[in-house]
């Protein structure tokens, strides 16, 4: 049977939900190389087809969010249910020398600077970054939902929609099987 319909619409759906998470993102957060890294891509099966999304490993903690030590998380899932995340910090925070190149990247600067103090940054980024690496390991990171979001508003038009997808595939399929002679 002919499944033109159908993969059309799962690459529209899966077009759909990238451009918006990428819009989402971009809004929470500004342009990244997260942003960059979400796509798509349907995919057949035995059974008909699979959209699989893809991005960079960090996104689904930006997505889900991550608890604390001290403070539990939660996100909406795509079905608009309120879910903990799977995610949680225990003995160890985010990575120092991580978040010290996102100071640097970000121009984070000390007070006072050039005030006879010690032009030596170094010092200053390292403690800044355990400090931050502290709290993100007691607070958690909070979700933004940026996938979930419009993972579910395009899901719940999916399922609307596949049926009528379904029957034109069926019936190109027959028109085209039992064409009269």
């Amino acid at each position: 049977m002919d499944t033109k319909n159908i993969e059309r619409y799962l690459n529209s759906f899966g077009g759909q939900v990238v451009k918006d998470s990428k819009a989402l993102l971009k809004k929470e957060k500004g342009d990244t190389a997260l942003g960059k890294s979400i796509r798509f891509k349907v995919v057949p099966t035995a059974t008909g087809f699979s959209t699989k999304f893809y991005m960079l490993d960090y996104g689904t903690f930006l997505d889900k969010g991550v608890s604390g030590n001290k403070k539990k998380r939660s996100y909406k899932n795509y079905k608009g249910q309120t879910e903990s995340s799977p995610y949680s910090y225990t003995t160890k925070g985010p990575p120092i020398d991580i978040l010290s190149k996102w100071i640097k990247k970000k121009g984070i600067k000390p007070k006072g600077l050039g005030r006879g103090r010690s032009k030596n940054t170094g010092q200053f980024v390292s403690g800044f970054a355990y400090l931050i690496s502290r709290k993100i390991k007691r607070e958690g990171i909070k979700s933004i939902s940026f996938f979930q979001k419009p993972l579910g508003i395009e899901y719940k038009k999916l399922q609307k929609q596949m049926l009528t997808e379904l029957t034109l595939d069926i019936e190109t399929y027959l028109t085209t099987f039992y064409r009269p002679k």
